[in-house]
């Protein structure tokens, strides 16, 4: 298990902290399916209690992202599926109904918000900035929610993300795959800019459809991190 390295606000209760960083990892593969968990180890190494690292395992495991065997072990679980589809379901429904509604109202403050994280993307894509890249694009979808007064379904969607996200991850370092993604990002906000719904909703389903669309192939590369039920 990779050692993590946190350190802990203590303003904040400890275990939402805990949760973050390891739900953070796991979203990521820094700590990859079938990864173990041991709560003595991240007790010791977050310079805790085991009860904070508990309720922070039990959190991972309500979003099934760790699989808990009492009286024995957790291990951080395989990337399932059908749960990234559901999640991807719920996103692609959500999304699709967020850009016609913002397709049909000028905001030039947002356009410039958006604009600003598709040139993140592109300049950290050039300097190999990887994380820097997945967070500008999380961004960029972030404040099409906050501009649509949705954010609580941001939220509910990252609690269903994480198969997906993992997901993605595995698919992102493909050929091509990044400059796709740019360019779906900009196709997507000229569409918005010029007050296009169809074209909005069009270029979004795309856009969401690249990574389930190759889950045939993610899964043959990478069988072991899978779950196919």
């Amino acid at each position: 298990m990779q050692s993590p390295k946190l350190r802990l606000d203590r303003s904040r209760h400890a275990a939402p902290q805990v949760f973050e960083h390891l739900r953070e990892q796991i979203v990521s593969l820094e700590l990859a399916p079938g990864a173990p968990l041991s709560r003595v180890t991240l007790a010791e190494t977050y310079g805790l209690s085991q009860t904070p690292i508990r309720d922070a395992l039990m959190r991972l495991a309500e979003e099934a992202l760790v699989d808990i065997y009492p009286q024995h072990t957790t291990v951080v679980s395989r990337i399932d599926i059908p749960a990234a589809r559901q999640a991807h379901f719920l996103r692609q429904s959500l999304e699709l109904e967020i850009v016609h509604l913002l397709a049909q109202r000028p905001d030039p403050i947002l356009h410039k918000r958006l604009q600003a994280s598709i040139d993140l993307q592109h300049a950290s894509h050039a300097s190999g900035e990887y994380q820097q890249f997945i967070d500008a694009d999380q961004a960029f979808h972030r404040d099409m929610h906050l501009a649509a007064g949705v954010t609580g379904l941001w939220e509910l969607e990252q609690r269903y993300s994480g198969h997906l996200d993992r997901l993605r991850r595995l698919h992102l370092p493909e050929a091509g795959k990044a400059e796709r993604i740019m360019d779906d990002h900009q196709r997507l906000l000229d569409a918005i800019v010029a007050q296009d719904p169809s074209a909005a909703q069009r270029i979004l389903r795309e856009h969401l459809s690249g990574t389930l669309s190759q889950v045939a192939e993610i899964c043959k590369r990478y069988p072991e991190y899978v779950l196919v039920q």
